[in-house]
Formats: structure tokens, sequence, C-alpha cells
């Protein structure tokens, strides 16, 4: 699997970087052509003379260094590699990560990437716990960041708990796991998002407040495990993914077109708001207040998306999950729409204000299929799409 396989390797600086000389020894064995990057922290825990000596490679660690500049800048360094990995990744180097910063070399290189990365997180229990480390590692798994560990165990700072960095034996299955594009490798993916517009004039429409944050989440978790996604999206007022086939539609009809269009998929997640109706005598010019009273509005039912595709003849997805916003009731009327719409699964949660839910940053849902209802405890919307991506993924296996 790794014969051929090129690797950029992350040390940084942690008590569990002697554990790089290990991993860079293994991946060299099974093929491997390792090119290692040594942060300044990493240089007090492992030398530079060690790594080039075990990887036959050079060392990599100034971002401002032009003699590497010359030979490989440090765009093309970041993007020769098949896969980057880091290990260990401290709570430093995560934050870095996950806030977008860019101030070494290695954080440069892992903000200019286009390649997959996987993280091997190490540290202190505490510092794993605490909630700055907990939202990046959300933010980072939304990314599409692949995470190995950490381990539970015994720490050289003499806690026990959550934190050690995974073994070299786990690291390399991670990486033969990312090299294999993951187990949605070759699935083709259908995801809807955002809400809809639906036309009063060409000025007004009717729409909610959805922010296609979920969506989007969920189409990017899916992505980090190999799928072939096809995005379909409202006018969401989150950016829409760039590693996919993206489609953007406005009314709830162009929403249904665009899913038909889209070919035959393996799953579907049909996470976006649709309008229930549109105006039918929508006007063709803007609809002036005249003092002649209220225009006289005509609303005509939207179609059903969700059940349409669910309730195919030919060509339906294996899984086609729906979600369901609701106000009261949740679980029961989640539970009767999954059976009145004809779906697998519905994704059920709690819309109503005092939540934050809706174009807020975290989700709590509650999973319903034929099994039963599961309920999930509120996390980052990230966290939610990368659990879901994961459940999808062993279902369609």
């Amino acid at each position: 699997m790794l014969a051929d396989k090129h690797i950029l390797l992350i040390v940084g600086g942690g008590i569990a970087a002697f554990k790089s000389l290990d991993l860079v020894r293994r991946l060299r064995e099974q093929g491997a052509q390792v090119t290692p990057v040594l942060t300044k922290a990493g240089v007090e825990f492992v030398t530079p003379l060690s790594l080039s000596a075990l990887s036959a490679s050079k060392v990599y660690q100034d971002l401002f260094n032009l003699t590497d500049e010359a030979e490989m800048g440090h765009i093309e360094l970041s993007r020769a590699a098949d896969l980057i990995v880091v290990a260990p990744a401290t709570a430093d180097l995560m934050a870095k990560m996950a806030g977008g910063l860019a101030n070494d070399l290695a954080s440069t290189l892992l903000l200019a990437t286009d390649k997959r990365v996987l993280i091997a997180p190490s540290m202190n229990v505490r510092m794993w716990d605490h909630p700055a480390t907990q939202r990046n590692l959300a933010t980072l798994q939304g990314d599409g960041i692949l995470v190995v560990g950490p381990n539970e165990g015994d720490m050289a700072c003499g806690e026990y708990g959550p934190g050690r960095m995974a073994e070299v034996p786990e690291i390399i299955a991670a990486i033969d796991a990312a090299l294999a594009d993951g187990p949605l490798n070759g699935r083709h993916v259908l995801v809807t998002s955002g809400p809809t517009h639906e036309p009063i004039d060409p000025v007004r429409y009717i729409a909610n407040r959805s922010s296609g944050a979920q969506g989007t989440a969920i189409a990017k978790a899916l992505a980090a495990l190999g799928a072939d996604v096809t995005f379909v999206t409202g006018p969401a007022d989150v950016p829409p993914p760039m590693d996919m086939t993206v489609v953007k539609v406005q009314t709830a009809q162009e929403m249904l077109e665009a899913v038909q269009a889209a070919g035959a998929a393996d799953a579907a997640v049909f996470a976006a708001a649709v309008a229930d109706w549109h105006v039918a005598n929508a006007g063709d010019s803007k609809i002036k207040k005249d003092g002649s009273g209220l225009p006289k509005l005509d609303f005509a039912e939207n179609p059903d998306i969700l059940a349409t595709v669910s309730q195919m003849s030919k060509g339906r997805p294996k899984l086609v999950v729906g979600f369901a916003a609701e106000t009261d009731d949740v679980i029961a009327n989640a539970t009767a729409k999954r059976l009145r719409k004809q779906c697998d699964w519905i994704v059920a949660n709690d819309v109503s204000p005092e939540t934050g839910i809706m174009g807020g940053s975290e989700n709590a849902v509650t999973l319903i299929s034929a099994d039963g209802a599961e309920s999930w405890p509120r996390m980052s919307k990230d966290a939610v799409a990368a659990t879901l991506a994961q459940r999808i993924a062993e279902a369609i296996a």
C-alpha cells in the first residue's frame, strides 16, 4: 500500500516526538518516501540529523531559508506529497491549523496544501480536555482533517488520561486508510443544503433562516471519507465547499431538477430547508404599495424533493436521509415524517428560537430510523457532520 507513496511528516514539539523516528523507519521499510519538517519546538526533542538519517531525506525547518526556497519552495513542498502527517500534533499546532495561522514553515505548509492531512494529537490530558482544544478538533474534523488517537494512558508529566499519541502501528494503519481514500471511496453521495428563495416579485422572496452551515459541514465530512459529493445548494450564508461538484439553485423547483440531474447516487442527504410553498402569481415587476390594499398572493405547494427520491421505483439511493426542523413534539413529528416520506433516516432537531440552532454554530439532533430514535448530545455542526458521515459510510459499505 505504501510503496512509492510520498509522506510529508511534520514533527511537532512534544515528548512523543521520539515516536516519529520509529514512524519514519517503519514507513521507509514499507517503501514510502518520507520528507520531514521539524518545528522549532520539535528540535528540542529530536535532532534534524536523526530524522535525516532515518528518512534519507533533507529535513526542512525554516520558512525563510533562501536555499530551501530556491530548491523547493514551501508551496511546492506542501503539494508534492501524497499525504501530510502531523505527528505529534501538539495543542499549539492544532490551534494554528484551526485558526488558519501561518507564522512558521509547518503551519504555512498546512495552510497551503491541497492534499489530505492526518494528525496524531499528543498533549497533557488537561490540554486535550480543554474546551478550546475540543473546539479546534471539531473545526479540523469539519474541514476534513483526519485524526488518529489520542490514546489513554500514563503520560510523561505523571498524569493519566487521554492525550497519549497513537502508537506507530496505529498511525501507519491510519495512513494506509487515508491513502486508500477512505471508506466512501468510489461512492457518489448527493447532499442538498441551504434555504430556497421563492420569488414574490423580482426584488422580494419567501425564505427561511437556514444558513446552510449543517449541510455544508456534512458535504465536507463525506468528502473527507472519500465520497464523490454532488452538493446542491440554495442561496446559503455559508460558502460552498471547493472540492466537489457544486450546483447553485434558488427555488425548490430548481433544486428538484438539480437533484434529478445529478444521476445515480449511493446515498442522498437532504439537509436543505426547502420552502413548502411558492407564489403562483409572482409578479414580473416590482409590486407597488399604492394605497389600494394588500396584494393578493396565491400560494401553491412546492415539489416534495425528499419524498420524490425516497419513493423512486428505479435508481433509488441505498440510503436516503432527510432532515426535520421542528419547534414542538420533535421526535413524534419527525417519526411521522419518516414514515410519510418513506426515507430511511430522519435527522431531527428543535429549531425553536431559544435553541439558537437555526443559523447558529451548534446542533442537537436525534437520528430516527426503523430501529427507533437515537438522541445525540449538543455539539458543533462540524461534529454532527463527522458523526453522521461515519454512520452513512457504515450503512452503505
